[in-house]
């Protein structure tokens, strides 16, 4: 029972927190909740057919077709992600206020919103089929209890997206004025545990072995299974002994997403009417 709780707890979080980012950034948007209740319907349904196709995805490619996959999700979450990021934040002040004032602009925002609902979905199918896949695990032993598995699971998932509520919850107190800017902070962070996370899949699957080494362990301090451990994951992709490797992408990729998001919004700035004062 613990070990299921604990399972889906974990991946559960994860998704949830990023869920509650993204959530408190689109946040003024006409028909977000729509975009983000599709991002999570088709995440679910994707992961449990992830998790029955895993066998002969696996066997892909000479034994790595996993890890294919895996980059192949990462990937494109990290560019729906840097997407959002770089164009529809910088611009979302305005859109909330237009939407606002004149109702006008419903089209504009869905057109944005999609990308939202893809790195939504590619989230929760990721964590989705892991916990799939791992509960499925726990069940096939010989000495698992199948009511007992059930409420650690039941468990687990409120637990989990109690937690991405609370994120949620949280952000929709800072004052609209600075919630952009925080948001955009964080999904930064998300970008560059993604790419930190490619790094690490790539590195698991031999295709890199350059910068391999650790470039710290903080295990004795925070485990990476330990509760902080695991919000710390969920909100800045925190790793208690990450490769050299995956810190350059972590930090190069969220450094570039930061740079062309400030461009953005300076250009953007530049062309648009002053902002309102809230």
């Amino acid at each position: 029972m613990f070990a299921t709780g604990l399972i889906v707890f974990r991946e559960t979080l994860e998704a949830a927190l990023f869920i509650g980012i993204i959530a408190a950034s689109t946040r003024g948007l006409l028909h977000r909740e729509r975009w983000l209740a599709l991002g999570v319907a088709a995440g679910g349904l994707g992961s449990l057919l992830l998790a029955s196709a895993i066998g002969e995805i696996s066997a892909w490619a000479d034994g790595v077709g996993q890890e294919i996959v895996n980059v192949g999700i990462l990937g494109t979450a990290l560019a729906m992600l840097a997407w959002h990021c770089i164009w529809v934040s910088p611009n979302a002040h305005h859109m909330v206020q237009d939407a606002k004032r004149l109702g006008a602009l419903a089209a504009q925002g869905e057109r944005a919103l999609w990308a939202v609902a893809v790195a939504v979905g590619l989230s929760v199918l990721r964590e989705g089929a892991e916990t799939v896949l791992f509960v499925a695990g726990l069940m096939s032993t010989p000495d698992a209890g199948g009511a007992g598995m059930a409420v650690g699971a039941a468990l687990g998932l409120a637990l989990g997206c109690l937690a991405g509520w609370l994120m949620y919850a949280g952000l929709g107190k800072i004052r609209p004025r600075y919630l952009f800017d925080v948001t955009n902070v964080l999904i930064v962070l998300l970008a560059g545990n993604l790419a930190s996370q490619i790094a690490k899949t790539a590195n698991q699957a031999d295709w890199i072995s350059v910068f391999a080494e650790p470039a710290w362990d903080l295990a004795w301090l925070i485990p990476n299974e330990s509760a902080l451990g695991m919000v710390l994951h969920g909100l800045f992709g925190f790793d208690a002994n990450p490769s050299q490797m995956q810190l350059i992408c972590y930090l190069g990729t969220a450094a570039l997403i930061w740079l062309a998001a400030k461009h953005t919004k300076n250009r953007a700035g530049g062309h648009q009417a002053p902002k309102l004062a809230y």
